[in-house]
């Protein structure tokens, strides 16, 4: 995986390093080494840095944080904490960072991105957001919080099969509704709840909302649907868990060029931004100028 780091850091906006859970217990204190060797000495270009240390509860958490913020310093972008349950976590790593980083002479703050990964976490998440000036970020850990609320999937990510809308039974020659016909189902999206909510705050507080992982590596157009829900949600991006996810992540997260054009034709058309007009038969008005807007100004930042 390392070797593969200067390949991949130019095709992606952050590269994370994973002490979690991704790490069997015996090969911990080895993956930090290995994370210090590559902040010190992989160049990233404008990819970011950033570790996924364990999480605060557990024996590792402190000397992750030790050793990363002294050791790695500046090169090290954002610390993300996983199992975020309320706004005391971030509290105590904001006072443990900033005693580090003054031990170390570091000359900017490192910023936090918080997992949702429990029920007690989503219920949180306000406070959570607005707990540090540090805080970059939410991301949505699917598989842990799943476990966590007790849902009934063993998928990372994305809908099942068996959260769905039914549709109504047909009517039988008799007329009266034929239960045991074959009828319309659509599945739904398991995470639309929480994703919103996280996206609400996160707005709220000024920090990024993130779409966690997805799983099925070999369901690539499963993973764009997931990806693009989170999207027009309002997500600014998604987490790859392998390389083949990158693109999609890239194409999803970037407005359509149709979408922007046609963006742009309602901004030209509504002049100063107020009042209301009909275009192409469709009504536009100052809310619908400033959906317009937020399409154009991402194009524009990408």
């Amino acid at each position: 995986m390392v070797a593969k780091v200067p390949a991949i850091a130019p095709t992606v906006d952050i590269l994370l390093g994973n002490l979690e859970d991704g790490v069997p217990v015996a090969e911990k204190e080895a993956a930090r080494a290995g994370l210090v060797t590559v902040g010190k000495t992989v160049q990233m270009g404008d990819t970011q840095l950033w570790t996924r240390i364990n999480s605060l509860d557990s024996p590792w958490a402190l000397d992750d944080l030790t050793t990363l913020v002294t050791e790695i310093g500046n090169d090290l972008d954002v610390i993300m904490i996983p199992k975020v349950e309320g706004p005391e976590d971030i509290h105590y790593a904001d006072r443990l960072v900033a005693q580090l980083e003054a031990r170390a002479g570091l000359t900017r703050p490192i910023l936090f991105h918080a997992i949702l990964e429990t029920a007690r976490g989503v219920s949180n998440v306000e406070d959570i957001c607005g707990a540090s000036p540090r805080m970059q970020g939410i991301s949505l850990g699917p598989a842990d919080l799943a476990a966590n609320r007790r849902m009934k999937t063993t998928r990372v990510g994305g809908g099942h099969p068996d959260y769905v809308v039914q549709g109504d039974p047909p009517a039988g020659a008799d007329g009266v509704p034929d239960i045991s016909a074959e009828r319309s189902r659509s599945q739904q999206d398991l995470w639309h709840y929480t994703i919103a909510r996280m996206v609400d705050a996160c707005v709220t507080h000024g920090i990024l909302p993130f779409y966690g992982p997805f799983g099925d590596i070999a369901d690539t157009v499963a993973c764009e649907a997931q990806f693009r829900n989170a999207y027009l949600l309002g997500c600014v991006g998604a987490w790859s868990l392998h390389p083949k996810q990158i693109d999609i992540a890239k194409r999803v997260f970037s407005p359509a060029p149709e979408a922007v054009a046609q963006a742009q034709r309602v901004i030209d058309a509504m002049g100063d931004g107020t009042g209301a007009i009909m275009l192409d038969g469709k009504m536009e008005d100052d809310a619908s100028v400033k959906q317009c807007h937020v399409v154009v100004e991402l194009a524009k930042a990408l």
